[in-house]
């Protein structure tokens, strides 16, 4: 990690990296970093990057795929922004614009320059929920080539991580295909998020 972020208060870091611009030149917008944390956060949830709601209105998952996502957890708006119980840190912090087939890549600038250091910080994290192939393949241990795969092998992580699809409506297809995941996945992972929140 570099020794210059690790010696920083942690207030001074956040706004360190709500404040980055790393990405500035690849973007044709404005970098606006989004992420949420508190030293006292219990459960980390690692996503892929802002989309274009959320960019705009600086909230994570604050759009359908975050609504989905409170449902498939089992908690309220108030849970979910509650920075002391959970954090949200993407991949990418920042919007990384739309291609052909929906949201570009999370880029590739802001893991390196800052994941470890937030990591770091999160000493009280029992929950992680890997979201999608980006977080897949930074978080989990010999990760499949495939979402679907990481997800089926849910109980090989179990109880501390757990991979999930992403929760976009774009990937209805994916949900009527795999209704284990729905059977199976969710309900364990509804009771693991209220295990974790009470303590």
């Amino acid at each position: 990690m570099n020794s210059e972020l690790a010696d920083l208060p942690f207030d001074a870091l956040i706004r360190k990296v709500r404040a980055c611009t790393l990405c500035a030149g690849a973007l044709d917008h404005e970098p606006r970093p989004v992420i949420q944390l508190s030293e006292s956060s219990r459960i980390l949830v690692v996503g892929q990057a802002p989309g274009r709601r959320v960019h705009e209105t600086g909230l994570p998952f604050n759009d359908p795929s975050g609504d989905r996502l409170r449902q498939w957890m089992g908690i309220t708006r108030d849970t979910f922004y509650d920075e002391q119980k959970l954090a949200i840190l993407p991949m990418g912090f920042c919007y990384p614009g739309t291609g052909k087939s929906g949201d570009l890549p999370p880029r590739p600038e802001c893991a390196p320059a800052w994941r470890m250091a937030l990591l770091d910080r999160l000493k009280n994290i029992e929950l992680t929920l890997v979201i999608g192939q980006y977080a897949h393949a930074w978080h989990l241990p010999e990760p499949s080539g495939s979402v679907t795969e990481n997800v089926k092998r849910w109980r090989e992580f179990w109880p501390s991580v757990v991979p999930l699809p992403h929760p976009s409506p774009r990937n209805n297809r994916w949900l009527r295909t795999n209704p284990w995941f729905e059977s199976d996945v969710v309900p364990a992972l509804q009771q693991v998020v209220r295990d974790t929140l009470a303590g």
